[in-house]
């Protein structure tokens, strides 16, 4: 049967201005589209099954070989062969490397794509896909709201698309001066709008525009991880991650620092797939909503969002937690109003969560280069000092395998006043200083914003 995908929102009754979908759509269509209708987020109404087999013979494969397993079992029914193996070979040309830390410890290091964050692997094989996708003769409008990684990779990823154009949001001060450089000057069908507000103004901004009937007609949608598009490759890393350290059925334990909950989800969808995950630790920065409701039970999303040096992390209420609740048999709208409790005990079985303070991040990002000079930037050093706070609490002696979600020369003022040494940055980053390009400013009022929309975009391609 093919997997057809339903909206986090259907269940919803007698919510003003929310009409729920009740209906389930293509790959494509959900790619393309975005966000359902009611304002949920769609799901896979099924999700495949892994060999074992398959996924052992990863072993010392290069990482395309992993996204093409993954990629067969969501999208055979709705892509040739042929594209899907054009698609990931074209999109993973860049080292994936697992540096180990001490013995059965290692991290994985997702900062070797053209921007220097894990945000690449998702954002490249969504642009190759959408763009088999787009309607002939049509333009389609991305937009993307970014706490600072996503919208430099989605840019990145998407430039010289024919027919696609991005439209970027970040919040003002909110990112790094090496994000802000980066968003800054992509150029071409790629535009950065630099909003006064938070990322959840930004975030609040595109999903609005989603739902606004007035923008139809400009064919716009996602790349951010509201759209299944992000999260399907984001589930490949894990599997290939755990066939180059485990045998046979062995349990691991995989720590994400965590955000909008997209690169947490790819590991929950690839336990669920048959990966042996024994534990998925979800460790957040002082936007602390997810752990306080694992352990309280009652869910209050943080508003305004906390500015924290892990900036991509800044998000007071996930969008992805409504495809965790979804998951759990729970239900959470867009703004943070829990309908619907997911079994919260099922969820803690599966899941750790823990605050990390910026002192304690800066803490970690120190010990660990003293320990095992290995260095971490702010958001790795939240997802090991995660890992070390559920390790210290459980004594669990598995397999661990930590991501590292950004290279740490995107955050050289950090990383040199805690260590004294400056990171060498990537290939990738090494031309920033020279490439020209500014911002437009954009106030945090969706008016605006929808003016400005009107007045940019186009709609044939």
């Amino acid at each position: 049967m093919p997997i057809r995908y339903y909206s986090t929102n259907r269940h919803l009754r007698n919510l003003s201005g929310i009409e729920p979908f009740a209906g389930l759509v293509s790959f494509k269509e959900a790619l393309l589209a975005g966000q359902a209708p009611d304002e949920g987020l769609f799901m896979p109404d099924s999700i495949p099954q892994l060999a074992m087999r398959d996924m052992l013979a990863l072993r010392d494969k290069p990482y395309w070989q992993a996204a093409l397993l993954v990629a067969k079992a969501f999208l055979s029914d709705e892509f040739s062969p042929e594209i899907l193996d054009a698609v990931v070979q074209d999109a993973y040309t860049y080292p994936v490397p697992l540096e180990p830390v001490y013995p059965r410890a290692f991290v994985l290091r997702l900062d070797q794509g053209p921007t220097a964050s894990f945000k690449d692997f998702a954002a490249r094989m969504m642009a190759r896909l959408m763009s088999h996708c787009r309607p002939k003769g049509e333009r389609l409008n991305i937009l993307v709201a970014t706490s600072g990684d996503t919208g430099s990779a989605v840019g990145e990823a998407f430039k010289g698309v024919e027919g696609i154009d991005v439209t970027i949001l970040y919040p003002a001060a909110e990112v790094s001066l090496m994000q802000k450089k980066q968003l800054d000057t992509i150029g071409g069908n790629v535009t950065a709008l630099c909003v006064d507000g938070k990322f959840d103004d930004c975030q609040n901004l595109v999903k609005e525009a989603f739902s606004d009937r007035d923008l139809a007609r400009y064919n716009l949608t996602s790349a951010n991880s509201i759209n299944f598009g992000r999260i399907l490759p984001q589930m490949v890393y894990y599997i290939y991650a755990w066939a180059q350290v485990a045998g046979p059925d062995e349990e691991v334990i995989v720590s994400v620092p965590s955000g909008n909950f997209g690169d947490a989800l790819g590991c929950e969808y690839a336990r669920r797939m048959g990966l042996p995950v024994a534990k998925l630790v979800m460790p957040t920065n002082e936007n602390d909503e997810f752990p306080n409701y694992l352990q309280t039970g009652r869910y209050a999303k943080v508003s305004p969002s906390r500015a924290c040096i892990s900036n991509a992390m800044n998000v007071g209420h996930p969008s992805n937690l409504a495809r965790f609740f979804d998951l759990y048999g729970g239900t959470v709208d867009r703004s943070g109003i829990v309908h619907r409790d997911p079994d919260l005990e099922e969820m803690r079985r599966r899941i750790f969560s823990v605050s990390v303070t910026d002192d304690e991040t800066r803490r970690t990002i120190k010990s660990v280069y003293e320990r095992y000079r290995v260095i971490l930037e702010p958001h790795g050093a939240v997802g090991w000092a995660g890992l070390e706070a559920y390790l210290r609490r459980t004594h669990d002696d598995k397999t661990a395998i930590c991501l590292e979600t950004a290279h740490p020369a995107k955050f050289p003022e950090e990383i040199e006043a805690a260590l004294g040494v400056a990171p060498e940055p990537p290939g990738s980053m090494k031309d920033l200083a020279s490439r020209q390009g500014e911002a437009i400013a954009m106030k945090g009022d969706f008016n605006a914003f929808k003016q400005y929309l009107k007045s940019a975009l186009k709609v044939k391609a």
